[in-house]
């Protein structure tokens, strides 16, 4: 059953763009086997990212999410990616929208950092050790009582200075449209004390045309996701790293949600409306003695 800590989508198979150019059989299947030795080599990798340190750590997982995206032939284009790789010492809370299964290689290939994930990730074969040995903070959506509990451990992952990747609408879209952000999440980020760094992620190919073949939508199988994605050609993924939104920029978290999804709305050409932010009552001053 859908509730606010578990939205649905109302994006499905007619969402999906047709038409587009394809790779033969030959190409899909070393697509395939290309990706499942990047993930071999990342789940034997797993022992030693407690020893190389975190330096070691952020470039082996660039190689990682680097191949993936390699193995199936996509492109990324980024634009602002410096900021995003400034500031290591800081922690903040960076949103994007969710499309793919590929949206996360995208974020990582560019600036390695924790993530808010689906609890059930953890079970998935060979994947699932890698993302928790990654340090991946892991949430239970079925549950409203396990809500406190994980914008608790949120928060003090950003306030001890991490980078946590989360997307906010708590589900996937096609890329045609995007869900609401839901405010729970942003409330750690004003606990924490931290700026919220928004991404607007995009597919498209290589002609211009967006496509939403990438997409993880209704009720396929990451499986079938990933089949759809191989037999694509010339699939780009562009990220737009947009400007923070600082500590005390919005008065609450419903606010610091709405802000941070028109910034995304805008910068995927979307017309929305900016809410009005509100004014906050000064305190009275202190009369001296």
């Amino acid at each position: 059953m859908a509730h606010d800590w578990m939205p649905t989508s109302p994006c499905g198979p007619k969402c999906l763009t047709d038409g587009e150019p394809t790779v033969g059989r030959l190409r899909v299947a070393a697509r395939l086997a290309g990706a499942v030795g990047v993930l071999l080599v990342a789940a034997l990798s797993v022992p030693l990212m407690p020893v190389i340190g975190r330096r070691g750590r952020d470039r082996l997982a660039k190689w990682i999410f680097r191949g993936v995206l390699g193995a199936f032939g996509v492109r990324l284009v980024v634009h602002g990616g410096a900021a995003l790789r400034a500031g290591r010492t800081r922690g903040a809370l960076v949103a994007a929208n969710h499309i793919s299964w590929l949206d996360i290689a995208a974020v990582n290939a560019v600036r390695p950092m924790r993530a808010l994930a689906k609890e059930d990730i953890r079970r998935w074969p060979v994947i699932g050790r890698v993302v928790a040995a990654a340090g991946t903070l892991f949430v239970n959506r079925e549950s409203l009582r396990s809500l406190p509990g994980t914008v608790d451990a949120l928060s003090d992952s950003l306030r001890n200075g991490s980078l946590v990747y989360v997307c906010p609408e708590g589900t996937t879209w096609c890329g045609q449209g995007m869900g609401h952000f839901r405010p729970a999440l942003f409330q750690a980020a004003i606990d924490g004390g931290v700026p919220v760094r928004p991404l607007a992620l995009r597919y498209r190919l290589a002609d211009g045309r967006e496509s939403t073949t990438p997409a993880f939508i209704g009720t396929e199988t990451i499986i079938d996701s990933i089949r759809r994605t191989a037999r694509l050609r010339g699939l780009v993924v562009e990220l737009t790293v947009l400007d923070e939104l600082a500590p005390g920029r919005a008065a609450d978290r419903r606010e610091l949600a709405a802000l941070t999804e028109a910034a995304l709305n805008s910068a995927l050409g979307r017309v929305t409306t900016i809410p009005a932010q509100r004014r906050r009552r000064a305190r009275p001053a202190r009369l001296s003695a």
